[in-house]
């Protein structure tokens, strides 16, 4: 795994739960620049076009992968997360807690231009549920892991694409922090998704798992340590399934690249002026397995993205083992 910069700052659709996916033959959307007559402050405002390329060399093709938990992907569209899909083009997308079903949404959203999407709604409506996107045509999806209730809270969606060829893992793990019932039904999950991915790993197969992982992992992945340590999310037994997960084989990409690096934070809690302050935690995560590991080529949190309380969080791989 080579090291990179960091970049900070700036279709088809299917229901799993019910639904088939099919390919969108349009042409990818583009954008004009603006006159040249716009002011230079409002050019400086422009948000600019993602750098990844520029990264590597010119004969090395990569691939990108990004996560994110939207928050309700009906708000983030408010906020402009189909400019964003458009303007940045991830090869992957993840997202968690989109609150939505592919209905509840305009086409442009269900359905970008170039990209295929499946969905897992969750059974309570307004709740949790994943969403997959990818530019790569996708040849299965298996929604689930085998436990009810969480399967019908949606949250766990993986999809097997054609070129490259990857599995990817999308994943949103609960949250514990409303009661003590949810955060023993927490640790339940955790338990029992620790054999989903040993099962990941032992296939060989080059894979990625993207999501939110409601824990940071160490104490760089959290602005206040010793004040949360009692908190969900950083608990001791969080943090000590977090290292079992990575002893199976799986590589935190960003931290491999960044080990020793403070401040990479992708949510911020909406009280206390906690984003303002960049007092945050390191939810989410882009793991790599062994197989797909050694290609990683850079990995990056975009934290001025505005589309959610948490931020999108990439990683680059090349397509080539």
């Amino acid at each position: 795994m080579s090291a990179a910069r960091r970049k900070t700052g700036g279709g088809a659709s299917g229901a799993a739960r019910g639904g088939a996916s099919a390919a969108s033959g349009a042409p990818r959307p583009t954008t004009s620049r603006k006159a040249s007559t716009r002011s230079a402050a409002a050019r400086r405002r422009k948000p600019k076009p993602a750098s990844t390329p520029s990264l590597f060399p010119e004969d090395e093709p990569t691939f990108t992968v990004a996560t994110l938990n939207c928050n309700g992907l009906r708000s983030a569209t408010d906020k402009g997360w189909d400019r964003w899909l458009r303007r940045e083009r991830p090869d992957v997308l993840c997202l968690q807690e989109v609150r939505a079903g592919p209905e509840q949404v305009d086409a442009a959203v269900r359905c970008p231009a170039g990209y295929n999407s499946r969905w897992l709604v969750a059974e309570k409506k307004g709740y949790s549920g994943v969403a997959t996107y990818s530019r790569p045509p996708a040849d299965r999806h298996a929604p689930g892991t085998g436990l009810d209730w969480s399967d019908a809270e949606g949250r766990v969606l993986r999809t097997e694409l054609a070129g490259p060829d990857l599995t990817v893992l999308n994943v949103y793990v609960p949250s514990g922090s409303s009661s003590e019932e949810r955060q023993a039904r927490k640790f339940a999950w955790l338990d029992h998704f620790l054999e989903v991915t040993r099962a990941l790993v032992d296939e060989g197969r080059p894979a990625v798992m993207c999501g939110d992982f409601n824990i940071a992992h160490t104490e760089l992945d959290i602005h206040a340590p010793k004040r949360n340590e009692k908190n969900s999310g950083f608990l001791p037994e969080e943090r000590a399934w977090f290292t079992r997960l990575l002893e199976q084989g799986w590589t935190d990409v960003l931290r491999a690249l960044h080990p020793d690096e403070p401040g990479l934070y992708s949510w911020w809690s909406n009280r206390g002026r906690a984003r303002e302050k960049d007092l945050g935690w390191r939810l989410d995560y882009v793991l790599a397995s062994p197989a797909l590991a050694p290609r990683a080529r850079a990995a990056w949190i975009e934290p001025k993205a505005g589309l959610s309380d948490h931020a999108p969080v990439w990683a680059a791989f090349s397509r080539e083992a």
